[in-house]
């Protein structure tokens, strides 16, 4: 297998027994048949249950409602295209001519469903249990930023809300590093709120994920009557 494909395994943390799914998963339509739709098809199934389970368990006592929006907060285009980036998805994607030259391997909508078949291709390659551990994996930060926040807010939003609320001022977020290489980075922030005297550190795989980190570790800190829904 060549060397980028076996760098994808690595930082997904499944080594493929099937070459051929992997290789599959990174198949556009536009490529040719047969392409990665229907791998599309099952991962999205299996990241929405993994993601449920995960969130069912750390909340016994959100309601239906709320788990719902929680999770959609989690599982969308947006946070799935942003994983696909930071994993390096898009060089090895199969693209058409006619996607190559209007910038496909960047397009958020397929580098999102290229991201859900990879995760449909390792529920094939090794089962249920393996794709949710790597999903588990990969959303483990971002459980974690979203964890003190209000169920459709990130924690950078309810923290803000609320200073704003008490006509406080906002906090600071700064880089302290950035650790690894380029397509594996680990940021660290520090997010600092002068007039309560509280200072938080955050990492994550992107800038904004190590924020909702380092916010919601300040929003963890806060009074214990500061009204900030869990």
């Amino acid at each position: 297998m060549a060397k980028p494909l076996q760098a994808l395994e690595q930082r997904l943390g499944h080594l493929f027994s099937s070459s051929s799914l992997l290789t599959q998963a990174l198949t556009h339509r536009s490529f040719g048949v047969p392409n990665n739709e229907r791998l599309e098809f099952l991962g999205d199934s299996v990241l929405n249950c993994a993601i449920s389970q995960r969130i069912y368990d750390r909340f016994p006592e959100m309601p239906e409602g709320e788990l719902s929006r929680y999770r959609a907060n989690l599982v969308n285009q947006s946070m799935l295209a942003e994983i696909a980036a930071e994993l390096a998805i898009g060089p090895m994607l199969r693209l058409g001519e006619g996607e190559l030259k209007t910038g496909g391997a960047e397009r958020p909508s397929i580098l999102a469903d290229a991201f859900e078949a990879l995760i449909g291709a390792i529920c094939l390659d090794a089962g249920f249990s393996k794709a949710s551990d790597v999903v588990d994996a990969l959303f483990s930060s971002r459980l974690d930023a979203t964890g003190a926040a209000k169920p459709g807010k990130d924690s950078k939003t309810t923290l803000q809300e609320w200073l704003q609320a008490r006509r406080m001022p906002l906090p600071d977020y700064h880089v302290q590093r950035i650790e690894g290489e380029a397509h594996k980075q680990v940021f660290h922030v520090q997010c600092e709120i002068p007039q309560m005297k509280i200072v938080t550190l955050g990492d994550g795989p992107s800038r904004r994920m190590a924020e909702r980190v380092a916010a919601a570790k300040a929003i963890a800190l806060l009074p214990k009557n500061a009204g900030v829904d869990a």
